[in-house]
């Protein structure tokens, strides 16, 4: 199971070949982890009041498809790894063309930081519980 994302490809997504730009794709991944992290109550004024934010180690994408203006998206989330307490972990989105057509898939790694000292944190207990309901995608493994 994993948590879904819907946007429609803009103008301002494409690049000179008329199709979606790489770093769009991106875009894409971070809106639908942020919008996971929040339906399980992790939101951004939860992250300010806390000093503590998401940040990436890694980020790589897998382009297979094109994809145009005014196409619809759907991007799924589901993490592939975590440590018990969720201060390290993996998430995958996949990227779908309207008719399920796999465009691509993004698999990025990050952790949390504290961003008063900019240092690698851990989220506090309550938070850890929750981010741990994030869905699991079937090749989950505990870091």
């Amino acid at each position: 199971m994993s948590h879904t994302y819907t946007g429609k490809v803009m103008w301002s997504h494409l690049d000179a070949n008329m199709h979606m730009r790489h770093s769009a794709y991106a875009d894409f991944a971070a809106q639908a982890r942020i919008e996971a992290l929040e339906q399980l109550g992790l939101d951004l004024k939860t992250f300010q009041r806390l000093h503590i934010g998401p940040i990436l180690f890694r980020e790589e994408t897998i382009y297979l498809r094109e994809v145009g203006i005014n196409e619809q998206v759907t991007v799924t989330t589901a993490l592939t790894s975590s440590r018990k307490d969720g201060s390290r972990w993996a998430i995958k989105h996949e990227i779908f063309k309207e008719g399920g057509v796999k465009a691509a898939e993004i698999n990025v790694e990050g952790a949390w930081i504290d961003t008063l000292k900019r240092k690698l944190a851990t989220l506090p207990d309550e938070l850890a519980e929750q981010f741990a309901h994030l869905p699991r995608a079937a090749e989950f493994v505990e870091l």
